[in-house]
């Protein structure tokens, strides 16, 4: 087997010969969205530290299995058919 040269290689490589889609290969294209990210994290540089405080408040909690399962048997199971029930003060 014969050794490749590595300056072939990376010329064959800037030609695009060796790139799988080279139709497709921008180097140095940035999407609109990409662009504006990156614009509001340079103009405010605390917004993922922001982003992670208001996570935490609503969904980085520890649960107490004690209180859920409480809840769980709480609940009242719903009968088939709501709108029509006996118990409800309003049925006939």
């Amino acid at each position: 087997m014969r050794k490749a040269d590595p300056g072939k290689i990376s010329q064959l490589h800037v030609l695009g010969s060796l790139d799988p889609c080279p139709s497709f290969a921008v180097p140095d294209y940035t999407s609109d969205t990409t662009q504006f990210i990156d614009q509001l994290k340079a103009n405010k540089p605390t917004l993922e530290a922001e982003q992670r405080a208001g996570r935490a408040l609503l969904w980085d909690k520890n649960l107490n299995l004690a209180d859920q399962s409480a809840y769980s048997e709480a609940t009242v199971a719903q009968q088939p058919y709501v709108y029509g029930t006996s118990s409800h003060p309003n049925s006939k």
